[in-house]
């Protein structure tokens, strides 16, 4: 296969993962106008809170295996069923150990997390985590193999259930039980809903959604035999445990903002809400993100698969400077369109005081580009590996996180964590650049891709200091930026363009 028909595929891979990542997380994102509907700023203070230290238990959870599946299944793909059953095994072992262990300590562990008597939620996010743990390989055999249907499948059925099962327990039950909608399934339902849970609903409806995984991916599952087989798994975890620090660093970067944010702000920063409420507040605004976010995610899972596969081939250096440029370009296009549109993408904060924080997602969406950047460079350190790198790496990353964090959010407030995260993965992105020039050099285009997100952002942060009281003429206003940008870019790779898309036949 040519270089450019390889590009073409990863692109389609990338489309294929990336349209059902944006679908599964707009459909997801209808939660957040429901969430900042029903609850108080506080009360989804609490489900940011929760998710952000669930976050560093999933990574944990999986240690690394994952990209280990990878690694050795490729290198030897005729053991690709044994390397499978030997990760699952090891996974399904220590989440029952780990699950098993969260339940018996769920009293103290409730009370930690501010939320006495609560246990119930503790009992759940230990299934939660479970099974997001031992599906994690199924997922990660179906992008190996390319099934991209299956997985996509899989995601979104997961997705819809969850909404599904928000919509049934936040609206539909208690308008039945108010005799507002189908009173006569009061009978029915009243014997076991409770209307005083409130949030935990959202993490029930979670665990559901997550049972019904494991029947969606069925296939994959019935061919998996309990397998220890030291002489398998010791090579695959000593290649996987650098990747679990490395997979905790990450995780704190992104996460410890949430996590810290109600501790580190001062009692009295914003006069109107408590430390808990503004978390609230910039949860639900961190969330717009997510147009980013998805992005690197959609780019990471057809990218991984992909990379290793051509590690061998003698253009695989060029190929990952063109997947790159490709990807930073995509990403300056996102940052400029979704920031530019605030005014009505905000809208999707139902109530007034959870927007105060948008002027932070410029900067957050700046921040994940950066990471994207990151994931992008750090290939070279997976298939050398050196995977101790990465692990060096993120913690530098997360310690700048945390002193970051420490430094700015008493002084600035929302505006400082996002910057935190800037800093953080800014300072990732280079060291992974530098160090990856020695041990695997790649011809990266670092001064076109540099120039395009240094004339993205600035052309942001003017855009939005140009207030238009006329909103149909402020939407076309931004509707004619973003076209300039496409314009331009056009322009500016039209040599680019015609080789990846012009030569069918390569």
């Amino acid at each position: 296969m040519s270089r450019n028909a390889t590009l073409k595929a990863l692109a389609g891979d990338t489309v294929l993962y990336g349209l059902s990542s944006i679908v599964g997380r707009l459909l997801n994102y209808l939660l957040v106008p429901i969430y900042t509907a029903v609850f108080a700023t506080g009360e989804y203070g609490v489900v940011t809170k929760i998710y952000a230290f669930v976050a560093f238990l999933n990574v944990l959870y999986t240690y690394g295996l994952e990209t280990a599946y990878f690694r050795f299944a490729s290198a030897e793909p005729e053991k690709e069923q044994s390397v499978f059953s030997a990760a699952l095994s090891s996974i399904l072992l220590t989440s029952l150990l780990l699950s098993g262990s969260m339940v018996l300590l769920a009293t103290p562990i409730a009370q930690a997390l501010d939320i006495p008597g609560q246990e119930r939620i503790v009992y759940w996010f230990a299934a939660i985590l479970a099974i997001d743990a031992f599906v994690a390989i199924p997922f990660a055999q179906l992008r190996l193999q390319r099934k991209a249907m299956s997985f996509v499948a899989a995601k979104i059925g997961n997705i819809s259930l969850n909404i599904g099962f928000n919509l049934f327990f936040l609206i539909l039950a208690p308008a039945i039980m108010q005799g507002e909608v189908l009173g006569g399934l009061q009978g029915m339902i009243g014997g076991w809903y409770r209307p005083d849970w409130g949030v935990e609903y959202v993490f029930l409806s979670n665990l559901i959604a997550n049972a019904f995984l494991l029947l969606f991916l069925f296939r994959p599952i019935r061919r998996f035999k309990f397998q220890w087989d030291m002489d398998l798994l010791r090579p695959m975890l000593r290649y996987a445990y650098p990747l679990l620090f490395l997979g905790l660093a990450g995780v704190t970067n992104d996460m410890m903002s949430r996590a810290l944010f109600e501790y580190l702000l001062p009692v009295d920063f914003y006069p109107d809400k408590t430390p808990r409420e503004a978390l609230g507040v910039f949860g639900a605004c961190f969330k717009l993100a997510v147009f980013m976010n998805l992005t690197v995610q959609a780019f990471r899972y057809a990218s991984e698969p992909f990379f290793f596969s051509k590690a061998k081939d003698r253009d695989a250096p060029s190929l990952y400077s063109d997947a790159m440029h490709w990807f930073v370009i995509l990403g300056c296009f996102i940052l400029l369109s979704v920031s530019i549109n605030l005014d009505i993408i905000g809208l999707l904060l139902r109530q007034e005081a959870y927007r105060e924080a948008l002027p932070i997602v410029p900067w957050l969406l700046l921040a994940y580009l950066f990471l994207g950047v990151y994931w992008n460079l750090s290939i070279w350190y997976k298939l050398t590996d050196k995977t101790h790198y990465g692990t060096w790496i993120s913690l530098l990353g997360a310690v700048l996180t945390l002193i970051l964090n420490v430094a700015l959010v008493p002084i600035l407030g929302y505006m400082g964590s996002a910057l935190a995260s800037v800093g953080c993965y800014s300072s990732m992105m280079l060291v992974t650049y530098w160090l990856g020039k020695r041990y695997f050099p790649v011809p990266y285009k670092v001064l076109r891709d540099s120039g395009y997100i240094l004339i993205t952002m600035a052309i942001t942060l003017v855009v939005m200091q140009w207030d238009i009281d006329n909103q149909l003429l402020a939407s076309a206003f931004h509707l004619l930026i973003m076209l300039g940008f496409l314009v331009s870019v056009i322009l500016l790779e039209k040599v680019n363009l015609k080789g990846l898309i012009g030569r069918k036949g390569s």
